[in-house]
């Protein structure tokens, strides 16, 4: 009779796949995925989430978990975990249909990424935004109201509700603008937030740092009109204005 342990033992090496040559785009595309795994890390989100959605980003898959678990050193549950959790953000979605990895067992499901870097940008934000700003901004309600009505009601410590309304009034606003604007990126396509990021990368820095300093000088009530009056207009009229934009008499018009 064999020996229990024996037999447990050659199950589990007959299970665990030998490990094979990588290639140096392979050594690469591993290298990418722990690096992009430490810097989630830093941004909050799991190592190993971070570093299957990273060699996703650098492999164009499809892949199945077992070949995650291969590639990146992790075990079932971390790379069952990490698969799950990049799905459930939108940053990759099952094929259709499995693939086989290894000469026994029923096929494996595969994993895509999703979309392009532009549109895993918009969801990462969207989750983001989900996870972290929507839930602190009815917080930040909360207190305002209550130190509001706190300070309204006057007795020994008015005068120091009254300054804690006003932070947290402020603070408040700030939350919605930044909460808006994040908003604005994970709503527009990612063709859009594309085209935003080009315009910044053909303008040099002398021209974002005159865009800049005019935001400080021009009242913000009439550039939100002049914004308006621009989304208003078609899109052949938006390439005409684009196109008089540069001409010497409309440079002589505005004084330049």
């Amino acid at each position: 009779m064999r020996d229990p342990v024996s037999v447990d033992l050659q199950v589990a090496e007959d299970t665990v796949p030998a490990p094979l040559p990588v290639s140096a785009a392979e050594r690469i595309r591993r290298e990418f995925a722990q690096a992009w795994g430490a810097i989630g890390a830093a941004w909050g989100v799991a190592p190993s989430t971070a570093a299957v959605q990273g060699y996703f980003l650098v492999h164009g898959g499809p892949l199945t978990e077992p070949e995650i678990r291969r590639a990146l050193g992790l075990s079932h549950r971390a790379a069952a975990m990490a698969l799950a959790e990049c799905t459930e953000w939108g940053l990759i979605e099952r094929s259709h249909g499995g693939r086989r990895t290894g000469r026994r067992g029923p096929a494996a499901a595969a994993y895509l990424a999703v979309g392009n870097n532009w549109e895993w940008f918009r969801r990462v934000a969207r989750a983001r935004k989900e996870r972290e700003t929507d839930p602190v901004v009815p917080v930040i309600e909360h207190c305002a109201e209550l130190a509001d009505r706190e300070a309204a009601g006057g007795g020994p410590h008015a005068a120091e509700l009254e300054e804690l309304s006003q932070r947290l009034g402020g603070l408040l606003r700030f939350v919605h603008l930044f909460d808006r604007g994040v908003g604005i990126l994970v709503d527009a396509s990612p063709t859009a937030t594309q085209r935003l990021f080009a315009l910044l990368d053909e303008l040099d820095d002398a021209s974002l740092r005159g865009l800049v300093a005019l935001l400080e000088t021009v009242d913000p009530h009439d550039l939100a009109r002049a914004t308006d009056a621009l989304a208003s207009l078609s899109p052949a009229a938006a390439r005409r204005l684009v196109g008089l934009a540069g001409t010497p008499g409309i440079g002589r018009i505005l004084g330049r």
